[in-house]
């Protein structure tokens, strides 16, 4: 009977890929308790008798993790694509037997004294650079998950674990459901002058699924949500400034009163972590969370420091200009939160003449992946084609196979559009599975990576496909950089193949290193063409999409720095107080003192919507996005070194960003691979180039 429950239940069939569209809320706890049973049972027999060998330990415990790691996946994915009351039931059971797996085999003794054992035995020396990076992560790991805590502290710390567990996905529940539950219905046309075509027809389309029949895109009525595609162009382009004002406050206090108040949350996770970090022998959990990045903390608020220095003054610049202009164009009084996106769309309207709408039907999504994959093709020299997989959690999802000289190397689902009612916002790319020699199929050299990339952006309206803006075009082309280094790792152990094993400040670096691709000339020819006439985009707008890049670079900089800063922050100076939360820290107002132009409304909540560190895997990490981008941006000066028009030489340059950047894995040290690519340590001049702000930090 258990073997037949077994292949019974679609979250445990051996199949080349998850049935994601079998996979059901009830699934999941049958299915997760019985595989847990399982796991526990052959780590049962591993701890009886260690072997400190590669063969006798690694692999077993490559296998051990990597059921889990698909499993749960699968289960973790459709919660945020597929979200129902259902599966978070369903989640919130079985997530506390998933920790506490974790917890046991990460504050395993004898697993422990095996990778110690295998540290210093006689293999030590015979085992690949890869391997022995594997095993050294593997001993540190042990250390931060616990492994030497004894007694209360034992128990104590695995209690805390549990509970952050739990607090983070309440956290990104309240965030949903606080997005979901917002909606501002518009039914008089002069309320929603100045919205371009594309948001009008996209509200009316809402209000329609929302009831509302009749709702035409030029008559009404029309429906505005937090979601982002939705709100983003009121804040740009609504005349009407009590709209702008209704929203902006709504999105700014997401999730911070009521049953889906953040507030506790937050204040919670960070005293745990504290307390987490305290049991470990560390001084606050920044440090923690360090341990295994590139950076340090004081190399990472050094560069912080010296970003801020360079980008500062250009932001107070930046924001003189743009009150100038409103002033000169009739706008009387005090410039305000909700008036600084409308009036930097009017400015960058009259310094480039170039908007997102009249970028947009350039863009159409079929068109942009078209481009992309000429571009990898080009770069890497892969090819992508559309496969077949009727194994996908919803209709618009795509699947692509990628082959390399011919042969099969990989796979990778597409999920582009936005879905407020069940799916979390932002971009984001994961795992499926990992390229592994230890796990391959038989008759195969290797298991091949299955990877997804999932956006938000705004879906088709009516008959026209998915118009994007830039900023989407920009997202793609950054989650396309995550997927390829997921996909093209020669890496063959598993546990440092592709993106795993790679420090979190450098993850970031393919992904933004591609972003730079879509204002090549060369790149956009080969996507940017009018969706109805064919027409590629014209000389004049590529030279004002291109002058426009460095537009306000300085006020965007900082925002990125201020989230960066108060991250850092939060997680190594933060006190909590009695009747208090972390909105009136003294740590936070000297963040905002530094970091931003137009201090923050006095109710602004933005800390109960930032999933990144609370919800997500930053947590004293959201540096790492401009730590990796001085990488990605450096790599990419190799490109522009050589000749972006030179053919040959790009491809030359590609092929040896794809040998060792896209390549290497986890298997060697970030800064090496970096060296292996540039032949030098990195440098913050490309990236401060790149956004015009190298005479200001002369």
């Amino acid at each position: 009977m258990e073997k037949e429950s077994c292949t019974a239940n679609p979250l445990l069939a051996d199949s080349p890929f998850p049935l994601f569209d079998e996979v059901k809320a009830e699934h999941v706890v049958p299915g997760i308790t019985q595989l847990l049973d399982e796991l526990n049972a052959e780590l049962d027999e591993l701890e009886k008798k260690v072997e400190p060998t590669w063969h006798g330990l690694v692999e077993p415990v490559e296998r051990l993790t990597d059921r889990l790691s698909l499993a749960w996946g699968t289960v973790s994915h459709l919660k945020a694509v597929k979200d129902s009351e259902a599966l978070r039931k369903a989640v919130e059971e079985t997530q506390p037997l998933q920790v506490k797996f974790g917890l046991r085999l990460s504050q395993s003794r004898p697993l422990y004294e095996g990778f110690r054992a295998l540290r210093e035995g006689a293999e030590w020396d015979r085992l690949s650079e890869a391997r022995k990076r594997i095993v050294e992560s593997e001993l540190r790991d042990f250390v931060l998950g616990g492994v030497a805590l004894e007694g209360e502290k034992k128990d104590r710390f695995n209690e805390i674990k549990q509970e952050l567990s739990q607090i983070s996905t309440k956290f990104s529940n309240n965030l949903l459901d606080a997005t979901k539950a917002f909606k501002k219905l518009i039914t008089e046309k002069q309320d929603v002058d100045g919205l371009p075509e594309s948001a009008l027809a996209l509200a009316a389309q809402q209000a329609k699924t929302d009831g509302h029949e009749d709702a035409a895109a030029e008559e009404g009525p029309w429906l505005f949500t937090l979601d982002f595609p939705s709100f983003q162009p009121v804040l740009s382009h609504a005349k009407n400034r009590p709209l702008r004002e209704e929203l902006y406050r709504a999105f700014i206090t997401r999730a911070s009163s009521g049953e889906t108040d953040n507030t506790p949350l937050i204040e919670k996770t960070l005293v745990l972590r504290q307390e987490q970090a305290e049991l470990l022998g560390y001084p606050n959990y920044a440090e923690v969370s360090l341990a295994s990045k590139m950076a340090t903390l004081e190399k990472a608020e050094g560069l912080l420091e010296q970003l801020r220095g360079a980008s500062h003054d250009a932001a107070v610049k930046d924001m003189e200009e743009l009150k100038k202009f409103a002033s000169e164009n009739g706008f009387e009084g005090e410039l305000r939160h909700w008036d600084v996106g409308f009036w930097a769309e009017r400015l960058r309207e009259a310094k480039y003449s170039i908007s997102d709408e009249q970028l947009r039907p350039y863009f159409a999504l079929p068109n942009v992946l078209n481009g992309l994959f000429q571009l990898v093709e080009e770069l890497f020299g892969v090819t992508i084609e559309r496969s077949d997989n009727s194994h996908t959690w919803h209709p618009d999802v795509q699947f692509y196979s990628l082959k390399k000289e011919g042969k099969q190397k990989a796979y990778f689902y597409l999920d582009p559009y936005s879905r407020p009612a069940e799916k979390r916002g932002g971009a984001w790319m994961d795992e499926v599975v990992g390229q592994s020699r230890l796990l391959a199929p038989a008759g195969e050299s290797v298991r091949l990576p299955v990877g997804h990339m999932v956006c938000n952006q705004t879906p088709p309206v009516g008959d026209k496909p998915s118009l994007m803006t830039f900023r989407e075009v920009e997202t793609l082309f950054h989650e396309a950089g995550h997927c390829l280094q997921h996909m093209l790792t020669e890496q063959d152990e598993g546990l440092v193949s592709g993106i795993r094993g790679i420090e979190w400040d450098a993850v970031e670096l393919p992904s933004q290193f591609m972003e730079n691709w879509c204002y090549n000339r060369d790149t956009l020819n080969s996507f940017a063409r009018h969706y109805e006439t064919g027409e590629p985009l014209p000389e004049d707008l590529y030279q004002k999409l291109v002058a426009a890049r460095t537009y306000r670079s300085g006020s965007m900089m900082l925002r990125q720095l201020h989230f960066s800063e108060l991250d850092l922050v939060l997680h190594s100076q933060y006190k909590p107080r009695q009747g208090s939360t972390v909105f009136d820290s003294e740590v936070v107002k000297r963040v905002e003192e530094r970091t931003t132009i137009l201090k923050p409304l006095p109710e602004d909540r933005f800390l109960c919507g930032f999933s990144h560190i609370f919800a997500g895997g930053y947590a004293a990490g959201y540096f790492s996005y401009k730590w990796a981008e001085v990488l990605s941006a450096d790599a990419f000066s190799a490109f522009e070194e050589v000749g972006l028009d030179n053919k040959s030489a790009v491809k030359e340059t590609g092929r040896r960003f794809r040998d060792t950047v896209l390549a290497l894995g986890g298997g060697r040290a970030p800064a090496l691979v970096f060296k292996d690519f540039r032949g030098r340590d990195p440098s913050t001049e490309a990236l401060l180039r790149h956004n015009d702000l190298l005479p200001a930090a002369a």
